[in-house]
């Protein structure tokens, strides 16, 4: 059975931190937060994690959809002003059990990213977290193995209101590789698919902030 809980101090060097940043950083989110994560573990094994950090409506991603900051850069749209105890979500990892982009494929497709969700929305009112940002994938499910994210619907199901919605220019730009199969094959022909199927790559690439307010 998979069961979730925050990630603290103690976990650190236990537990994989790719894209969480350097380990000072993540000791210094983990004392101002109380947590850097929510983690997921079947048995003893780290299987995922839903990282997030302080939002800043300042970020801006250096290299679009290829570095964390990504996932915190919202520089495209309209954004709303939201209270100081704003935490923005970052990426999901399903199925990574070590340090790497490798992932296991027997835990994606079993909900877990959406209970690692539940889970940090429970800790966020519990922990009087003001409000939570983050950004929503298109909702075709290759791009949410290739990215790690959630379409609209899955947040607007936890609470979650669509702020703004704008079509990527970087994500639009990497799409042509990503069909070339730069990805690997399972995610190109997909999406190659959705293509036939007359979807565009500007509806490819639409992504939205969405935010919740604690109740």
């Amino acid at each position: 059975m998979i069961h979730y809980r925050p990630m603290t101090m103690s976990d650190l060097g236990s537990v994989p931190i790719d894209c969480q940043g350097p380990e000072a950083e993540v000791r210094s989110r983990i004392a101002d937060l109380g947590a850097s994560a929510i983690l997921a573990f079947d048995g003893e094994q780290h299987v995922g994690q839903l990282q997030f950090r302080r939002y800043d409506p300042a970020l801006r991603s250096p290299a679009g959809i290829m570095v964390p900051s990504y996932w915190g850069d919202f520089g495209q749209a309209n954004t709303p002003t939201l209270p100081p105890r704003t935490l923005n979500l970052f990426c999901y990892h399903v199925g990574q059990l070590t340090s790497g982009s490798a992932r296991d494929p027997r835990y994606q497709g079993r909900g877990i990213g959406v209970a690692l969700l539940e889970q940090f929305v429970r800790w966020a009112d519990a922990t009087g977290v003001e409000a939570t940002v983050a950004k929503a994938l298109p909702p075709y499910r290759a791009l949410a193995v290739l990215m790690g994210g959630h379409p609209a619907s899955v947040y607007e199901d936890h609470g979650f209101e669509v702020a703004a919605r704008w079509c990527d220019r970087d994500l639009r730009d990497r799409l042509p590789n990503v069909l070339a199969g730069e990805h690997g094959d399972v995610v190109a022909v997909a999406l190659r698919k959705l293509c036939d199927e007359g979807l565009t790559l500007d509806a490819l690439a639409e992504v939205a902030m969405v935010v919740r307010r604690r109740p």
